[in-house]
């Protein structure tokens, strides 16, 4: 404790009306020494106290209900050490700060000066230390928890198909805009995928990812509550979310039939197309005109359709002879709007694999992958002449306005000797699997090849290079396949072991 001084220090000595001492004059006409024993400005001020603290989340509890996170020693956690404080109204406070303590103590000592007017305008200022007892308190987010009653909000995205590419495309794009930080779990099964999340608000709760998912694949969603719990006396209520999210139906190299309707309102576009890709929109191709048409999802549920064929079900040929057609000679093919320059209309005679050796029967259509055929090459296709299509936009159809073959992609080779040459990998995120492993594995492994061969669809996707994996050189014998050029990929790299594995090596650079 010490005296402030409130008159000139010029002025002549007095002797303390207590004990004598000589001293400068003060309206106390008093020592410190003596009016230390008469006067305490601390009392009332508790010299201990309690704060709570959850180790579930290393947040601290802020009266009445909030829990906030700070760090040790930080102003954060200072100013709420100063809130549990009730006497600090009475007195002035001049600094605060914290004495360093054992991390483990579980003891949080404060350093406070104060000042206080006391007998006839006297001003006294004190140093005394304040001591708190971390006690340990679970949250309730922390509470739900562990009682398996954690989540407020539930995202199902579904997509009726029978192979899982788009969610890994999906999975992808969380990975790279950081939405996965706030789910609390992610469980995948054969119907889709399920989000968790402790709330629905728009900052980092349920509706944050919906908001995503909308912009980034064509879909639809609705939401639904269920009520847990209801408190009559405050008239509060708990509730759980689920947001129900359906993608289109339809994915990258489906062969899709459009309803008559439709595609005359999409400039005329011919029935039968190729999805080249699917982003914010469906992206269609005619194999026929190089139109390219692109829904959104409300020109798509409005008119609703599906594939004629899943990725398995496509028949392999061998192309006999290409004979690429120029862009003056299709003038006078009808249909208007956007031609693709990226493709080459091209005919193409063909021979299904299953027949050679056995029968002489060729095929001849219309494609858009002329730029990329030649004689010899393996492609996949839609057989309409051999296979059962049950579609009734289809059967619609005349006859001669059907094609034989509708060829949708090349194909290059073995799957396994693809696999040796990558010298690549994706991050994946921590989640629940119920899905068949080798359906998984198939439709993980198609989802790698469609990356390599397609430039376009792997922008958004952050790709990683594997120094792990000894890549062996490719011999002259081999056929050439797509690949990924190290100009593309990231190098992976984490700050801190722990925190690496924390957000699932989300932090890269790009190679020069």
């Amino acid at each position: 404790m010490e005296y402030i001084e409130t008159q000139d220090s010029t002025q002549s000595m007095i002797l303390c009306c207590q004990c004598g001492t000589p001293i400068q004059p003060n309206p106390a006409n008093t020592c410190v020494a003596c009016l230390r024993t008469q006067v305490d400005i601390t009392e009332g001020i508790p010299k201990q106290s309690a704060i709570h603290f959850c180790k579930g989340c290393e947040r601290y509890l802020q009266p009445p209900a909030q829990w906030v996170p700070c760090a040790l020693e930080s102003r954060e956690l200072l100013s709420l050490c100063l809130k549990k404080l009730k006497g600090l109204a009475k007195v002035r406070l001049i600094d605060a700060g914290f004495v360093w303590t054992e991390p483990h103590s579980k003891r949080l000592k404060v350093k406070l000066t104060i000042q206080k007017e006391v007998q006839s305008g006297a001003i006294l200022q004190q140093v005394f230390i304040v001591e708190y007892v971390v006690q340990g308190q679970m949250c309730n987010d922390c509470h739900r928890v562990e009682a398996k009653d954690f989540w407020r909000a539930v995202v199902q995205v579904r997509q009726k198909t029978t192979h899982k590419k788009t969610f890994f495309y999906l999975e992808q794009l969380i990975l790279k805009h950081n939405l996965h930080v706030n789910c609390l779990n992610v469980k995948q099964h054969d119907e889709g995928i399920d989000f968790y999340y402790a709330s629905k608000d728009q900052s980092n709760g349920a509706r944050k990812m919906v908001d995503f998912l909308l912009s980034v694949v064509p879909c639809k969603y609705k939401l639904s509550q269920q009520l847990i719990s209801h408190d009559i006396h405050n008239n509060t209520y708990n509730y759980k979310y689920t947001f129900s999210v359906e993608i289109v139906p339809i994915c990258k190299d489906n062969v899709v039939c459009l309803p008559k309707k439709l595609a005359a309102s999409l400039g005329n576009i011919g029935q039968i197309c190729v999805c080249n890709r699917v982003c914010s929109t469906v992206q269609l191709i005619d194999p026929n005109t190089l139109q390219i048409v692109e829904l959104n999802a409300t020109t798509f549920w409005r008119s609703p359709f599906s594939s004629l064929c899943d990725p398995h079900q496509l028949t392999e040929y061998m192309v006999l002879q290409v004979e690429r057609i120029a862009e003056g000679d299709i003038k006078h093919v009808k249909g208007g709007g956007a031609k693709s320059k990226k493709h080459l209309l091209a005919d193409v005679w063909l021979m299904r694999m299953q027949d050679m050796g056995v029968v002489d029967t060729q095929y001849h259509c219309r494609t858009h992958l002329g730029h990329l055929l030649s004689a010899g090459d393996t492609v996949k296709g839609l057989d309409l002449v051999n296979s059962n299509v049950n579609n009734k936009h289809l059967e619609q159809m005349k006859a001669e306005n059907v094609p034989d073959v509708v060829l949708v992609k090349k194909h290059f080779g073995d799957r396994s000797r693809r696999h040796r040459k990558r010298n690549w990998k994706l991050k994946t995120m921590t989640k629940e699997m119920a899905l068949h492993e080798n359906a998984a594995e198939r439709d993980y492994m198609g989802f790698l090849e469609d990356l390599e061969e397609d430039d376009d669809y792997r922008k958004n996707v952050n790709i990683y290079l594997d120094r792990s994996k000894n890549i062996a050189v490719e011999s002259s014998d081999d056929e050439p396949t797509p690949q990924i050029s190290l100009q593309e990929m990231l190098e992976d790299f984490h700050i801190g072991d722990n925190e690496g594995a924390a957000q699932g090596g989300d932090e890269a650079t790009e190679m020069e």
